[in-house]
């Protein structure tokens, strides 16, 4: 399968009840940073801020990953807790509501630290 140019494509190439998860994950992080940069990085959906990583997110079989660097989720940890994780990811359990509301928090976060983040 050729890899993915743009989120779209990358988001079509599942099947639907998964691309169903993933446009409410990229419409979440969208609707937060309307100005971040979207792009295709390390093969999954990334967004840029200010020349910087913001957050970025991939489709599995069993789950969706968001990946937010470590200060990111270390910032959440407690609400983090229940899901499986990883240095600087998480991992969302398809069979479960994905955690909008919790994606914009960590995402609104990340904004502020990469503001702050010197060139």
């Amino acid at each position: 399968m050729k890899a993915a140019q743009t989120i779209q494509d990358y988001i079509a190439s599942f099947p639907p009840e998964i691309q169903v998860l993933l446009m409410q994950v990229y419409d979440t992080i969208k609707k937060t940073v309307p100005d971040a940069i979207e792009s295709i990085s390390y093969k999954m959906p990334a967004f840029k801020l200010n020349g910087k990583p913001l957050v970025y997110f991939a489709g599995y079989k069993n789950h969706v990953g968001f990946y937010a660097t470590p200060t990111g989720h270390k910032e959440f940890e407690v609400e983090l807790a229940r899901y499986k994780q990883g240095k600087g990811s998480v991992q969302f359990p398809l069979d479960e509501p994905m955690p909008l509301a919790l994606i914009k928090r960590i995402t609104e976060f990340r904004v502020a630290e990469n503001l702050t983040i010197k060139e």
